[in-house]
């Protein structure tokens, strides 16, 4: 295979230091959550954010306050994302069936899919207000009947933001706490003397919250590994050119400093093309002291021969955007295994799907579209199992195959659960300890 990188990233070696950086303060601030409660979590607002207010919760008369700053424009804005983001995620809902079937004659397997009964949403927001989240997490919660949604945001320039506070309440927050990082996160999973911990945490964030939804998974659940935003752009001439490339691959860069961005094409052409659009664009992009720090450390030009090979890269990297722009869109929809989101065609991006199309976008980052899909409806459901055995001839049956198989792996404690159920639903005689036997034996 012949792949050509005209530029790479900051090297894995250096990119594991400073993830291990992270681990170790996350870390120690959680233990101290765990120890002080809302002291370590008032502490850790005012070093990050300078925030103290007498109240981390918003109270109704709060929320209405702030939620008036928002323009009539703005509001309308965000009712229509949200209703597409309501829109598809009932869709994926009304897919997901509760079940009953009779395997065998007398006895029927089920189950039944049960909302979490309480999910924290964390909704980025110290550095850009990331409106669209609330959408994504709140929202989306609502859709899948969580009983007790709670929201946590960063004040943004030293205060709620009305936007962000706005989508909050509209997608049905329950309660609302002005606190970012990882006091947020952890207080909504540890619990504090006036915040009940949550079942879940859902919600993207910077390497510092997805450290801490990592380090607290077990303790609670989580939806995925969803730190800084990711993008890959596949591209060839015929479908793109260097402004598209460009634009798409600066787009999200700006997210953040560690945001990689990669340009996987077929064109040697179009590749160096588009890293002298990236030059010039980036003279003028108000967000550039951002996004050429992600491009610098982390943006990656590679220059394959084939579209097969193409594929096999882009699956090995395992954006959590990919940005298809080819003369086959399709067949990479079909033949692609390990994204978080594709984005088809040259009418199509990113920011839409990140804003308002429909989709979440919540998404699996580093590689972890190997195993997990994004956010949505189903993440806020435990699909759960039952079963049920209702007839004497099909508790005798199953019993002596459950009893001898027990037997097999040395339980003789399980044995005797299925021997009971064939004494007195068979009328056949097994003694304690010894197995079912063979129906033609015991006759």
């Amino acid at each position: 295979m012949t792949v050509t990188y005209l530029k790479r990233g900051k090297p894995e070696a250096e990119r594991a230091a400073d993830d291990s950086a992270v681990r170790a303060t996350v870390e120690a601030a959680l233990a101290d959550i765990a120890a002080r409660g809302d002291a370590a979590v008032r502490e850790m607002a005012e070093k990050f954010d300078s925030y103290s207010p007498p109240s981390y919760r918003l109270s109704d008369d709060d929320i209405q306050r702030i939620i008036a700053k928002v323009s009539d424009r703005e509001m309308a804005d965000i009712k229509f994302a949200q209703a597409q983001v309501r829109k598809f995620a009932q869709a994926q809902r009304d897919s997901m069936l509760d079940i009953e079937v009779e395997t065998m004659p007398g006895v029927f397997l089920g189950h039944k899919n049960i909302p979490v009964q309480s999910v924290g949403c964390y909704v980025p927001g110290g550095k850009f207000p990331m409106v669209a989240s609330a959408h994504m997490s709140v929202a989306t919660a609502s859709v899948a009947k969580v009983p007790r949604i709670i929201a946590a945001t960063p004040p943004f320039k030293g205060e709620p933001n009305p936007a962000v506070i706005a989508a909050m309440h509209l997608g049905g927050a329950d309660e609302i706490y002005v606190l970012g990082g990882i006091q947020g996160i952890g207080a909504m999973a540890i619990g504090t003397e006036t915040i009940d911990p949550v079942h879940m945490l859902v919600g993207p964030g910077n390497a510092f919250v997805a450290e801490a939804k990592r380090q607290l998974f077990g303790r609670v659940g989580i939806d995925l590994f969803a730190g800084p935003t990711e993008t890959m752009v596949i591209a060839d001439e015929t479908a793109a050119d260097a402004e598209l490339c460009a634009t798409d691959l600066l787009g999200q860069a700006e997210h953040g400093y560690n945001s990689p961005c990669v340009l996987l094409t077929n064109s040697r052409r179009l590749a160096e093309a588009t890293m002298a659009e990236i030059d010039r664009i980036l003279k003028i992009l108000p967000t550039a002291d951002t996004a050429s720090k992600s491009w610098e450390d982390y943006g990656e030009v590679i220059v394959c021969d084939t579209y097969d090979e193409m594929l096999t890269v882009a699956d090995d990297i395992a954006s959590e955007h990919v940005q298809v722009m080819t003369d086959r869109d399709d067949w990479f929809l079909e033949h692609m295994t390990c994204y978080g989101a594709l984005f088809l065609g040259a009418r199509t991006n990113v920011a839409n799907g990140d804003k308002v199309i429909g989709t979440n976008h919540t998404l699996p980052t580093k590689k972890a579209g190997r195993y997990t899909g994004g956010l949505w409806v189903g993440k806020y459901l435990k699909t759960h199992s039952y079963q049920r055995v209702t007839t004497d001839e099909a508790a005798t049956m199953v019993g002596e195959y459950g009893s001898r198989l027990c037997m097999l792996e040395g339980f003789v404690g399980h044995a005797e659960q299925c021997n009971i159920r064939v004494r007195r639903y068979g009328g056949i005689n097994v003694p304690y300890g010894e197995g079912a036997p063979y129906r033609e034996a015991a006759e």
